[in-house]
């Protein structure tokens, strides 16, 4: 279940956004100004926020500025709902960060097709991060032997060297050597270190192979 933050000062506007959400599945939490919202933000890391901008106490450019400048939210979609519909705040809206802009009044279909959109861009950004352990051979690329390319790339899974040694029908003792020669060559000197550096170079931005 996605968790939908929604900071928005018109109790109405909010309820209905609210009920809206809840019957398509969401998780929704309210505030009713931005810095009740931030606080909210921080507190349970939502997977999109809905944000107007005209708010008491704080307004949702403000908002933005704070959540971007979070590293535990600065990755979290961003969407203004507001009345203000000028070309001057779409852009300065986007300039600061936000992923959409709905000028009120907007509709159900509207609203949620954003939302969609937006968390399925996020996924797909985080799937394109995520590493591949299909293949040894971008491991190569570190300047290792196929053999060490192999076992880093099962270390990168966290097997242990016993573990390596039995899916690789060898003994401990062999990748043990090989470990080593894995952190002298890409210039680690732990385990840690060497699944990082593997895992960095097995995301399909780094894994093709010429």
């Amino acid at each position: 279940m996605k968790t939908v933050l929604v900071i928005e000062d018109e109790p109405h506007m909010r309820t209905n956004i609210t009920k809206l959400l809840e019957m398509e599945g969401y998780r929704v939490l309210e505030a009713p100004n931005g810095r009740l919202g931030v606080e909210a933000a921080r507190a349970h890391i939502p997977d999109i926020i809905l944000c107007d901008i005209t708010m008491p106490d704080m307004d949702g450019f403000t908002v933005i500025s704070i959540v971007r400048s979070l590293p535990s939210l600065h990755a979290v979609p961003f969407i203004f709902l507001t009345a203000r519909g000028e070309a001057r705040d779409v852009r300065t809206g986007m300039s600061m960060g936000a992923d959409d802009y709905l000028p009120k009044p907007f509709t159900a279909a509207d609203l949620l097709n954003a939302i969609q959109a937006r968390l399925a861009r996020l996924q797909r950004v985080h799937e394109a991060s995520l590493p591949s352990f299909e293949s040894a051979k971008p491991l190569e690329k570190l300047g290792l032997t196929p053999a060490e390319a192999k076992v880093l790339l099962w270390m990168a899974q966290g097997k242990s060297n016993a573990e390596i040694a039995t899916i690789l029908t060898t003994t401990v003792a062999t990748v043990k050597k090989h470990a080593q020669h894995i952190f002298d060559k890409i210039g680690v000197d732990n385990r840690a270190s060497a699944m990082l550096t593997a895992r960095e170079h097995l995301t399909p931005q780094n894994r093709a192979v010429d």
